[in-house]
């Protein structure tokens, strides 16, 4: 019994007698627990489910809890190998004073149970003060109207004392079979063991070079389709490996290279320096590979969100030219009730309408290549070529576009929403027409020339003969019904503008007598896109601060660790004659030689990633290079300048 009472002070003290591998840890889980309870706590407050538009929000939300969740168990758990490894010359002392490895494991129970409350307690009180403050940046960046109050939320109290019992309760197992599985001799030699020397370095170190060409590869040669996101998560996995081996056998063979050297290498600042490193190198490997992904995360997460958030007027002003589009079936179309209700609501709402365009087209789906167009073929054919093209007649593009063009039988006008035709004459099916003229604006659609995923294609006929011809040939081989569009932007109040819109699809929903139609809303849908790009860079900095956090405790641990290793050796060395200033001099080398191998990674990482950043940002409607190279320079800077000085602040350890 006595035993029992005892075990809970020596937690305790051993808690406060390593500080300083605990409290950054400590440190670390506090604020793992503020950040998990604020997004917990904005979640579950039904203030957002009464705000408009927040249920976009609410599913970035929930998708960043998950990851976040995903993010900080191995977190939490890689930084407890840190702990456990620093504790175990202690714990091996108290096996061989006698204590029990029954009494040792309830003596870190205790360590994880005041360690998860204080972190617990701590952290959930920080995230009460400062939720408010979070949700009230969220609603700024989303544009969602300003709520001052922010009930406590039970369900994100439980949420997070369930999340983070799960995190401890995985930390006390494998901390438990550790030790359980070691006699008191190795507990007592620690981490002191050294390194056996990696043989065959050659044929990981191509596996390395081999997977990390591939996925560079992908990163520059994927297409911008259907298939980006997929080749995205194939090209992270392959670069990720490649670097593990890389770093583990690239950089050994690197330093050994170094080694034969001998006018470089049997000089007093790199004997030691080029020893060290290549003394633990295998070990530094797995710190070095997270340090270099962690620090690539952070620019891509970074550069994706603050791109999206300043490219939102551009996005928005290609995605939606109009503000309200109507969408008829042309038999079904009723000119005079349509303009009934349009004139009834303008009036009602004091709206003007700047500008409205009316036609009727055909919209076709067809396989493109080069300047052929086709019906898609029975066997499937290849859906990168497939793309939806609207046929209309001069007649309704020079009444709409205000213009007096002329077109022989055989020509055409035509307009893409990406990157121009280029060509004289285009053939669909067996006819061959000429292009009169290439359109660069078309008030219907917007264009951007970066343009590859979403492409549409728009063709001007001579008249309604050929309009019908071209449908007869493709009728039940990809054309839909003919449809009678108008299109408006209209000015006036906010709010008035919103509320014409929303009672223009009533009326028509109402009046009933319209087989189908539909109706987009390009005034909310800008709202929401607002709202959207505002909540993924609210996530994008909470995630960027969670990466940093990360970084900054790996690169903490990885100098402890690596300074009680070597302190006895620089104490011997100090005894045959090497100086205080020379010691301190061959740490800072190897912290500084070390410190560029990852942050060399991550910046080449993140120069081969930003095509196919564009490819992702491109399925968003933002094809601003220009806007994303800039933000990519002006993230790594500070990123650099961050890393240096995260590794020289953890160095005076």
């Amino acid at each position: 019994m006595k035993q029992h009472k005892v075990l809970p002070k020596l937690a305790v003290t051993g808690i406060l007698k390593n500080k300083e591998a605990y409290f950054p840890y400590l440190a670390a889980s506090i604020f793992s627990v503020f950040i998990y309870f604020v997004f917990a706590s904005i979640l579950q407050n039904d203030i957002m489910r009464s705000l408009p538009k927040a249920e976009y929000i609410l599913i970035l939300m929930n998708i960043g809890l998950v990851l976040l969740g995903i993010i900080l168990v191995p977190f939490l758990f890689y930084t407890n190998s840190f702990l456990i490894k620093r504790r175990k010359k202690e714990l091996g002392l108290y096996s061989i004073l006698g204590m029990e490895k029954y009494h040792i494991g309830i003596m870190m129970f205790y360590e994880t149970v005041v360690i998860y409350l204080v972190a617990v307690v701590v952290g959930v009180i920080f995230g009460i003060v400062f939720s408010k403050m979070i949700f009230l940046l969220l609603l700024n960046m989303t544009k969602l109207p300003v709520d001052i109050s922010f009930p406590f939320q039970i369900k994100a109290l439980k949420g997070t004392l369930i999340f983070f019992a799960f995190v401890y309760f995985l930390n006390l197992i494998t901390n438990l079979l550790q030790v359980g599985k070691a006699n008191p001799t190795e507990l007592l030699q620690g981490g002191k063991k050294g390194e056996k020397e990696l043989k065959h370095l050659w044929f990981p170190a191509i596996i390395g070079v081999v997977t990390l060409g591939m996925g560079y590869k992908i990163a520059i040669t994927a297409q911008i389709d259907e298939m980006i996101f997929l080749n995205f998560f194939g090209a992270v996995f392959l670069v990720i490996i490649g670097t593990y081996f890389i770093f583990t056998s690239g950089s050994i063979v690197l330093f050994k290279a170094l080694k034969k050297q001998k006018h470089f290498y049997y000089k007093p600042k790199n004997f030691v320096t080029i020893s060290g490193v290549l003394y633990r190198m295998k070990k530094n490997a797995a710190s070095l590979v997270n340090i270099c992904i962690f620090s690539t995360m952070v620019i891509i997460t970074l550069l994706c969100k603050i791109s999206v958030y300043i490219g939102t007027d551009e996005i928005l002003e290609y995605e939606y030219p109009c503000d309200m589009e109507l969408s008829f079936y042309e038999e079904d179309y009723q000119k005079e009730k349509v303009e009934n209700i349009i004139e009834t609501m303008k009036q009602k709402h004091s709206i003007t309408i700047e500008q409205r365009f009316e036609y009727t087209y055909q919209r076709i789906l067809l396989e493109q290549i080069e300047n052929y167009f086709r019906a898609i073929p029975e066997e499937g054919g290849n859906s990168k070529n497939f793309n939806w093209v609207k046929f209309f007649t001069l007649e309704d593009y020079n009444r709409e576009m205000k213009e007096n063009e002329s077109l022989k039988e055989n020509e055409i006008l035509c307009f893409s929403n990406g990157v121009d035709f280029n060509v004289s004459e285009i053939k669909i099916e067996e006819e061959v027409f000429s292009v009169k003229k290439e359109l660069k604006e078309l008030g219907l659609e917007g264009k951007k020339e970066e343009n590859n995923y979403s492409k549409r294609y728009f063709i001007i006929v001579k008249d309604k003969e050929i309009l019908d011809r071209i449908t007869n040939n493709f009728l039940g081989r990809g054309a839909t019904n003919r449809k009678h569009d108008l299109l408006f932007s209209i000015s006036g109040e906010e709010k008035a503008r919103e509320e014409f819109a929303k009672e223009v699809e009533q009326a028509l929903i109402k009046e009933g007598s319209f087989e189908s139609f539909s109706f987009r809303n390009g005034i909310e849908n800008r709202d929401i896109t607002v709202s959207m790009n505002g909540g993924l860079l609210f996530i994008g900095i909470f995630f960027g601060i969670v990466f940093c956090m990360c970084l900054i405790l790996i690169l903490y641990y990885k100098q402890i660790t690596e300074g009680y290793e070597d302190k006895d050796k620089f104490e011997i060395m100090q005894k045959v004659g090497m100086s205080d200033k020379e010691v301190k001099g061959t740490i800072k080398r190897q912290i500084l030689l070390i410190f560029f191998m990852p942050l060399f990674g991550a910046i080449l990482h993140t120069i081969i990633a930003i095509r196919m950043v564009e490819g992702l940002l491109a399925v968003l409607y933002l094809f601003n290079h220009h806007l994303i190279l800039s933000c990519t320079f002006i993230i790594i800077l500070p990123l650099s300048i961050f890393d240096l000085s995260a590794y020289l602040f953890t160095s005076n350890t």
